[in-house]
């Protein structure tokens, strides 16, 4: 059985596709192991939300984790409605599938849900044979994210003591510890190499190697690090990335390798996307 959350303010869609979504076999593998294609007794439970308030209130509220999200992107008149329901979604559960079923395939809001918010696919409700097509983006989806496990920019690994390490190229994050290691040198302050990291931008990073390949804005840092969108500003967020790309200029030159700097400019590391209230993390 998949639990699918679904934010749709339309009744008719919800008429149309519920009974569906509920039948569909969606699962990857049975529980021995072989293929549970074919099956016909699927029930899967289908949370379906018209608002998106309510949505976010009920992911706020909830303790367990759906298997996969289908957001509507354009609710009630709203553009931004369903992106706010993706950033709740990722931010208690990051590495959660998310895809769109939307009447504006091809606009500039579905160049916004890849960009912007993470979103593994954007279906279009109007095309042909979109019963199907949906099961089918949605079972690719859920494949995709039980194969890829924390993400395409890094993997985790653990330790006897079941310590997560979050890697991606030359660097290496303690997820316990929060500890930053570059070609195995821990990055320190770059004002007082005696004292580590500080915690923003630690976090800042974490967050810009889990999201990669795809950029984060100031809005999406603001919402991951739960911060005051009136204090934490763009110039914040330009200032954090500096202090991390002069950490691992240091760590670098300690340890006889590039410059940090150097290989960011090169498209490498931490790259400024589109403008410079937007990075990402491009794995060396």
């Amino acid at each position: 059985m998949i639990n699918i959350l679904w934010v749709e303010d339309q009744t008719h869609w919800v008429t149309k596709f519920k009974p569906i979504l509920e039948q569909a076999d969606l699962s990857i593998v049975s529980p021995i192991g072989s293929s549970a294609e074919g099956q016909s007794n699927s029930q899967n439970e289908v949370q379906i939300f018209k608002f998106a308030e309510a949505a976010r209130m009920h992911i706020a509220q909830s303790n367990s984790a759906p298997d996969i999200a289908i957001l509507d992107a354009n609710m009630n008149g709203n553009d931004q409605a369903g992106f706010s329901v993706s950033r709740a979604l990722h931010k208690k559960w990051p590495q959660l599938p998310v895809i769109y079923l939307s009447e504006h395939s091809g606009t500039g809001i579905e160049q916004q849900a890849f960009e912007e918010t993470g979103a593994q696919d954007f279906i279009a409700k109007h095309q042909q044979n979109i019963e199907a097509v949906l099961c089918w983006r949605i079972k690719a989806a859920l494949k995709k994210s039980q194969l890829s496990g924390r993400g395409s920019s890094g993997g985790t690994q653990s330790d006897s003591n079941n310590t997560e390490i979050l890697t991606s190229g030359s660097l290496s994050i303690d997820t316990a510890s929060w500890n930053v290691y570059w070609h195995g040198e821990r990055l320190m302050n770059p004002l007082n190499e005696r004292r580590p990291l500080p915690p923003t931008p630690r976090k800042i990073l974490r967050y810009l190697v889990e999201a990669s390949p795809s950029p984060l804005t100031t809005s999406q840092v603001v919402d991951k690090l739960d911060a005051d969108p009136e204090r934490f500003s763009d110039a914040n967020y330009r200032q954090h990335i500096r202090t991390l790309r002069q950490s691992i200029d240091q760590a670098a030159e300690r340890k006889g390798k590039e410059s940090f700097t150097d290989m960011c400019k090169s498209g490498k590391g931490i790259t400024t996307f589109g403008d410079s209230s937007a990075y990402c993390w491009i794995k060396d």
